[in-house]
């Protein structure tokens, strides 16, 4: 016999009222199991279903104890008794199971067990009987046996149990029997043999008629009432009337048609339902589904417009730094603006100064030029006054080249100044070009500069606007994550649902209509 372990023989008490239900195959595999069942035993749903029942077997219940019961189940009967149950972590606890087959045309398809919780008495009297059978057992010596749950007694000591046992006819043939052989008695002393003959033919008459018309009646009612607790709702029972018993078989056959009914409508309702709850759960599933693909994806945009946050930081520090350095280039721009004004200044003034020096030179070369007229003369005078002024015409004629010479000068420093005149008026003009295109240079930084500030102020607006965004996605991310918590839960509720329906259906499915 399987041994399951664990065994700790601490006891799991379930609540009162509880009932703890299974089905299970020819084979004994379970097929249907109710919540009760499942919160008591410590096992889950997916772990019982398909499982061999014994698995819960308790190493202390006696094989004899399930041999009475396949054997009971197998004739198509039902079995109770007291059971010692295993939990999934070692504990037990204690049932008064009710075992039904499940009949078709006869013979068992199924097992269907309803499992309460019994008094303490009755599990010390179990505990006590289950002793006494290691007992006997280990002795070899028998002195009872399991029969239907009950305690049967071996040999002669079954005698009270067998009159017990008697069907309905057969106490009325015993009685009859008995009846007859006092009869018998009688007759025989007083000699009325027809008479003993009379009443031997009369005792089996009645015996024969009462087990035809009440004893197969209840027979038939028992078959009936036993296929109801069954489960079976198919098969059919002769109402007879009038009949002793026909009331009894109304009131069977009307739990029947109205079980049939109730059952009927909750399996309609019941398969409505698992349907509904398995739509429910799909649409769930796939709605969880979605719903951690948008959460994924606002967690990449998330982390997209916290990339474009930080490059847009980083546009307006560098325009920041581009601005500042634009105005640095600005004000530089406008001192070479000034300071090319200064020089245009200057030149204009060298210009002017060289307009003075070239009216000097035509001064000088006036003077020069009366200064050799005035030596001319002079020369003249001197050649008139003959031997005396031969020394005056010498100095008049080192004046004269003196004046040439100064007139010779001051024509070449005219032409030089007169060069120097158009440099200057041409480096004027250069000035002049390269003061205005300073100018434009300076307005053109000027320019840049405030775009590069209008740029600096838009970045950092863009920067609060993407950072408002940022915290918006975040929010929004928080927020999908609590719906794909929500919708996690609600996945687990819907299937829990599910699981309870299927649960459900199969509870109803149990009844055969």
């Amino acid at each position: 016999m399987r041994a399951n372990l664990p065994v700790t023989q601490r006891e799991h008490p379930f609540p009162a009222g509880e009932l703890l239900v299974s089905t299970t195959d020819l084979q004994g595999r379970i097929t249907h199991c109710n919540r009760a069942f499942v919160e008591v035993s410590g096992y889950s749903y997916d772990e019982l279903l398909g499982q061999p029942h014994n698995m819960i077997r308790h190493p202390d219940m006696p094989p004899e104890a399930f041999k009475d019961m396949w054997a009971t189940i197998g004739r198509g009967r039902p079995w109770t008794g007291v059971v010692k149950n295993r939990c999934k972590n070692g504990d037990h606890y204690w049932v008064e199971a009710n075992v039904t087959p499940i009949l078709a045309n006869g013979k068992p398809e199924a097992y269907m067990s309803v499992r309460r919780q019994p008094t303490r008495e009755q599990v010390r009297e179990a505990e006590a009987l289950y002793a006494r059978l290691a007992a006997e057992r280990a002795n070899g010596r028998a002195t009872f046996k399991l029969h239907a749950g009950r305690v049967r007694l071996l040999g002669w000591r079954d005698l009270p149990g067998r009159l017990h046992r008697l069907s309905l006819t057969g106490r009325l043939a015993l009685g009859m029997g008995l009846a007859l052989l006092a009869t018998l008695g009688a007759g025989a002393l007083a000699g009325g043999w027809a008479a003993t003959a009379a009443a031997v033919l009369g005792g089996g008459a009645v015996t024969a008629w009462f087990h035809a018309s009440v004893q197969r009646r209840l027979d038939e009612a028992e078959r009936f009432a036993n296929d109801l607790s069954a489960c079976n709702l198919r098969s059919r029972l002769d109402l007879v009337h009038p009949h002793p018993l026909s009331a009894l078989a109304r009131a069977l056959a009307q739990i029947q048609i109205n079980l049939q009914a109730v059952i009927g409508d909750a399996r309609q309702e019941v398969d409505g339902t698992a349907t509904s709850t398995g739509e429910i759960s799909r649409g769930a599933a796939d709605l969880s589904q979605r719903t951690r693909a948008q959460a994924e994806a606002l967690q990449r945009t998330a982390a997209s417009m916290e990339q474009m946050a930080a490059a847009v930081r980083q546009t307006a520090s560098t325009a920041g730094d581009v601005a500042r350095q634009s105005e640095h280039t600005a004000q530089a721009a406008a001192a070479g603006g000034q300071a090319m004004a200064g020089v245009e200044g200057a030149i204009r003034t060298i210009e002017q100064h060289s307009k003075s020096v070239a009216e000097i030179v035509q001064v000088i070369e006036g003077i020069a030029f009366r200064t050799n007229l005035l030596a001319l003369n002079a020369a003249v005078e001197a050649a008139r006054a003959g031997e005396q002024g031969r020394g005056f015409a010498v100095v008049a004629g080192e004046v004269r080249a003196l004046a040439q010479r100064s007139a010779d000068a001051a024509r070449e420093i005219r032409t030089l100044i007169h060069r120097s005149v158009e440099e200057v008026a041409d480096g004027t003009r250069r000035v002049v070009d390269a003061n205005q295109t300073i100018g434009r240079t300076v307005d053109e930084v000027n320019r840049v500069g405030g775009l590069i500030h209008d740029i600096t102020r838009a970045a950092s607006e863009q920067s609060l606007g993407i950072g408002e965004v940022n915290a918006a996605v975040s929010e929004l991310d928080h927020m999908t994550q609590a719906n794909a918590a929500l919708v996690q839960q609600t996945v687990a509720a819907v299937e829990m649902l599910h699981k309870r329906s299927a649960t459900l259906e199969r509870t109803v499915h149990v009844f055969r209509t």
